[in-house]
């Protein structure tokens, strides 16, 4: 199966009529397996950023989690496994797997929740996958 398959049917899927903004599955090396059309253009520097606070929990908390030039607060995650971050109305999580990233970003009328149940759903299935 194609990755583009997992973005367009498992992340970008329709939870009560709402879907998310934009989401992508991305090599721990920051090379795009899979993205949705309107995934913001990230740069290498941000997902290195993401990776070391995966490695290093809390080191994202200052400076806040950068993606494609946005600035998200970093709220509760899990170490290690899960970042989240707000900005405003919306977010971003990003999910860890063995070998990449799903990241769902989101605005209202999604609610983080959902938000993390798309995402950490589809990362859990492919870490079971060995992947």
């Amino acid at each position: 199966m194609s990755w583009q398959v997992y973005v367009d049917d498992h992340l970008m899927c329709d939870i009560e009529g709402n879907t998310l903004t934009s989401a992508a599955i991305i090599g721990h090396d920051g090379s795009v397996w899979a993205q949705s059309a309107s995934f913001p253009q990230f740069t290498q520097e941000e997902v290195s950023a993401i990776m070391k606070d995966f490695e290093e929990p809390g080191s994202l908390a200052p400076t806040g989690l950068f993606l494609g030039g946005t600035k998200y607060m970093v709220i509760q995650g899990e170490p290690g496994a899960v970042i989240r971050g707000k900005k405003g109305s919306g977010g971003v999580t990003v999910k860890k797997t063995n070998q990449a990233l799903i990241i769902g970003v989101y605005d209202e009328p999604l609610t983080p929740g959902q938000c993390n149940m798309i995402v950490e759903r589809l990362g859990d299935y492919l870490i079971d996958q060995g992947l």
